[in-house]
């Protein structure tokens, strides 16, 4: 058989298979083989099997073999557990390492070659990664394989900037020729069916994520480049159980991971192979981790989730090279140390506030800027009087050593579990007079605040929603001016906003040249109820819970707020069931993209507020959308249900 002209030398796999044994075989061709094939290479009634089992551990593949999915076309199968073992020993032996693929020497338009390991290859492209490790992505046209374009923009962390401003300076989209954008490309995670992560490109290279997973693609076609994955761990409890993962951090050839059992990886983001796994907490004392972490320096910084789960709340930061710790800090004080006065000490060891959104950082006032979550038990505060620091603030640390700088904390003694887990965004503006370098918020409790990120002092307070009952405003002291018959108790309580916030950890954006903030806002009401209660292993701490006010529903609503006055400039209410999470995305074409409660993927018009564009998802959203520049093409992506999309200009 004649090969292509781009292909010089074709040469064995890198890595050979181990032999199967023999009793595994037999026994997958009895039970399995009619659907997936004999070889389990995919067959008329059951797809390949190859590369969709490192998520499960032999446990959990036996226990799906026989249950099967009925539902989707996968019947049970009566199996004996020696029967269970070979099959799965079997299956094993057939996993392709990340490793293995073709190697080969290609020769490029131009006349160069690439002698390398062919990762992908169709009559459109192909990627092939070298002998030095270098990942080139390459198009096919008219029988002959060139390059990208070269122009590139990256976006390189979850927020995209480390100042948290999710904001582009991309402008090949507009305002005038958004009409003309339309999906170019679509990558599925089918294990995960409401994916939360913002994808991070560096290089023309995209890195998604689902719980324990990562995937890296050529971001200009989706085509996955490797892919690592680890079982999901059983016996979590709270959102880590939940299968949530926001995304990666890259420093140079490394890829870094939080796992659902609050472990940190890093791995090679050429080859997807793991360099160091170390723990961020104990698992066991029901830490999770669902957000991205952040990259500062030589450090790698993640907090963890378990909010809800009586945890001590913790920020961890670890070297990038090696993954030995470097620092933890913890958003519950010890007894006796400063803050401890805040708490009852019977409550200090079960106070949550948990670190679970990832922070923002400044490089030239060489600060660490980390939100925190509510107190626990969420909605009882009878046995935690005080304040509760630094639950539902944020602190700015030194990121050398993890030492506090200040705090502001903007809900005290939360008792609506309105953490303050949204993203402090990192502004540098002329602020009512002269040049100021600012932190802003809008919280969950309702308030958009501006502080001076240099000191925490606070320059701003006002409610961004109608619907707020529990405070009138804000003090000249930073403090909240509480209004009587707004916390829980054991009848039920209406207070605004409702448990979900006013908005939550989804993105927010600011656009320089027209000084707005944009946000999803959320208007609606709870009943909030308390009840007495004591924390228990294996069981979330609410000691309350909360319900819908009859006849009154949500309504999400895009606003934009003035930096300056705090006033609102211009709203988009949309038609929905007000229970949709997807962010915000600014960019220098005049466009502000987000998630619409009805599904819809929409862009507006970033100075009035006008609708220009939208794309049916019909998907509930989770995930806040990013822009970058591959090969010339602006995209951009978002993830909606189990795929991840990526737009373009048509030509």
């Amino acid at each position: 058989m004649r090969m292509p002209a781009w292909v010089l030398l074709l040469a064995i796999p890198l890595t050979a298979q181990e032999r199967p044994a023999p009793g595994g075989k037999r026994a997958f061709e009895t039970h399995c083989g009619h659907c997936h094939g004999g070889d389990a290479a995919g067959g008329e009634r059951g797809p390949s099997l190859f590369g969709r089992l490192a998520g499960r551990n032999d446990a959990d593949l036996t226990d799906l073999m026989r249950r099967g999915l009925p539902d989707r076309g996968m019947p049970p199968s009566r199996l004996t557990d020696e029967q269970a073992r070979q099959i799965t020993a079997y299956l094993r032996s057939l996993e392709r390492p990340a490793a293995e693929f073709r190697r080969a020497s290609v020769r490029l338009e131009d006349g160069s070659t690439i002698e390398g390991y062919i990762l992908n290859e169709s009559n459109y492209d192909l990627q092939i990664r070298d002998l030095g490790g270098r990942i080139h992505l390459l198009t096919k046209a008219a029988g002959a394989l060139r390059r990208g374009k070269g122009d590139a923009v990256d976006w390189s962390t979850y927020h995209g900037v480390d100042g948290g401003n999710r904001r582009s300076p991309l402008k090949q989209i507009t305002a005038a020729n958004v009409d003309r954008l339309s999906p170019r490309w679509a990558y599925p995670i089918p294990s995960s069916q409401r994916l939360q992560t913002t994808p991070v490109v560096i290089g023309g290279i995209m890195y998604v994520t689902g719980a324990n997973e990562v995937h890296a693609l050529d971001a200009a076609s989706g085509r996955r480049l490797w892919q690592w994955r680890r079982p999901r761990t059983h016996g979590l409890i709270g959102d880590a159980a939940g299968g949530i993962n926001r995304g990666v951090a890259v420093r140079g050839d490394r890829v870094f991971l939080a796992t659902d059992n609050a472990r940190l990886v890093a791995l090679n983001r050429f080859t997807g192979e793991l360099a160091w796994d170390v723990e961020i907490a104990d698992y066991r004392l029901h830490y999770g981790a669902t957000s991205a972490p952040l990259v500062v320096g030589d450090l790698v910084i993640s907090g963890t989730s378990g909010g809800d789960e009586g945890v001590r709340g913790v920020i961890a930061a670890f070297r990038a090279a090696t993954g030995e710790i470097a620092w933890r800090f913890f958003t519950v004080p010890a007894p006796g140390e400063p803050g401890s006065e805040t708490w009852s000490e019977a409550s200090l060891k079960h106070g949550c506030a948990a670190a679970w959104l990832t922070g923002t950082y400044d490089a030239e006032l060489n600060l660490l800027y980390w939100p925190t979550g509510n107190p626990c038990p969420d909605y009882n505060g009878d046995v935690r009087p005080g304040d509760n620091l630094y639950s539902s603030a944020v602190v700015a640390l030194e990121p050398e050593m993890g030492k506090l700088r200040w705090y502001y904390q903007f809900t005290p003694h939360d008792v609506h579990d309105w953490d303050a887990t949204q993203t402090p965004m990192l502004i540098d503006a002329n602020y009512r007079g002269g040049p100021r370098k600012l932190l802003a918020q809008a919280n969950r409790n309702g308030i958009f605040y501006v502080l001076d990120r240099t000191n925490g002092e606070l320059l701003l307070a006002k409610p961004f929603v109608k619907k707020l009952t529990w405070a009138s405003g804000v003090g000249k002291d930073g403090r909240p001016v509480l209004l009587p018959d707004s916390e829980p108790s054991i009848e039920g309580t209406k207070a605004c906003p409702a448990v979900e916030g006013a908005t939550n950890w989804m993105s927010t954006a600011y656009e320089p040249g027209t000084g707005l903030f944009y946000v999803q806002a959320l208007e609606k009401c709870n009943i909030y109820i308390k009840t007495p209660g004591k924390w228990e292993p294996g069981k979330s701490y609410y000691d309350g819970s909360t319900r819908r006010v009859p006849g009154e529903p949500g309504q999400k609503i895009l606003r934009a707020i003035d930096l300056e006055s705090g006033r609102i400039a211009w709203e988009y209410p949309q038609t929905g069931l007000a229970d949709s999470w997807g962010g915000v995305l600014a960019t220098a074409g005049g466009l502000v993209f987000f998630g619409e409660d009805s599904g819809a993927f929409a862009a507006v018009d970033s100075k009035t507020g006008k609708p220009l564009w939208h794309f049916q998802t019909n998907q509930t959203w989770k995930a806040s959308p990013m822009t970058y520049m591959a090969d010339g093409r602006q995209y951009v992506a978002v993830a909606a249900g189990s795929n991840v999309l990526a737009f373009a200009l048509t030509d």
